[in-house]
């Protein structure tokens, strides 16, 4: 066995305490280990109180009603992770046993099912580290989904390349099977160049739907474009005030808008 893997060893468990206390003493070791151990119990406190009281709780999606997703890893409660993981997920669910790939290591933190993901930062087993725009596999897939990922691409690199974001979205199209379709959530006025990218149909949707939150308590509905588009990152709620949900199909591409009367 490797020195490494020992609990003991450098990179283990007891040698990562002992270096800490040495470089930065056991006050800010007891400091650390007291804000994990409330950040953890208050993830479970929090878990535990949705599914208790608001476990029924659910949001309105083309027609047909979904539950709000909670989950500790993310703090999905508090965020848009909350709506988009289920749309998302439901699509995966329905393409069982076919050719699936995922943008961005997101839904492996929440579900166990087989499929390929592509990340090109994130470290994790069975996670292709690779840009978006050089993969090139030997196969066609049925299904790519992408979980705010997207916006990232270009956006989030230096030098900035916002226009990267649709040599990627081109490739992702090329990796369709025939009657494929890709399926993705991207926050409103995180990258004000994507979001001008869709609203002017740059990239080609077959259908683009808009949830905005409406609630410090995270509750969401679906909206019109115009009701969407305005949205803010960060204001007046956490994170993301509106998302994009955006379907591209293979074999037909319009660019329409869809949208629903409010819940």
């Amino acid at each position: 066995m490797a020195h490494s893997d020992v609990a003991g060893g450098i990179d283990g468990p007891i040698g990562r305490l002992r270096d800490a206390l040495e470089r930065k003493g056991v006050a800010h070791v007891i400091r650390s280990m007291v804000k994990e151990s409330l950040t953890f119990t208050g993830g479970l406190v929090a878990i535990a109180y949705h599914r208790m009281f608001r476990s029924r709780a659910g949001f309105i999606f083309e027609g047909r009603t979904y539950r709000y997703f909670y989950h500790r890893y993310g703090r999905t409660w508090r965020n848009e992770r909350t709506v988009e993981v289920p749309i998302i997920w439901e699509m995966v669910r329905m393409n069982g046993g076919k050719s699936i790939l995922e943008i961005g290591n997101v839904l492996p933190n929440y579900f166990s099912f087989g499929h390929d993901v592509v990340d090109k930062y994130e470290k994790a087993r069975g996670v292709i580290n690779c840009d978006i725009v050089d993969f090139h596999p030997p196969k066609k897939y049925d299904l790519i989904v992408s979980i705010s990922t997207l916006e990232h691409i270009g956006w989030d690199e230096n030098p900035r390349e916002p226009e990267k974001v649709l040599r990627a979205i081109s490739n992702l199209r090329s990796l369709l099977s025939a009657e494929g379709r890709i399926a993705f959530t991207v926050p409103v006025g995180q990258n004000i160049e994507l979001d001008r990218f869709i609203s002017e149909s740059k990239i080609q949707l077959t259908e683009k739907f808009y949830l905005k939150r409406i609630s410090a308590s995270n509750k969401w509905k679906q909206v019109d474009a115009k009701d969407a588009r305005d949205a803010t990152y960060n204001s007046p709620f956490p994170k993301a005030n509106a998302v994009v949900v955006g379907i591209i199909e293979n074999a037909c591409v319009t660019g329409n808008d869809k949208a629903t009367n409010a819940v």
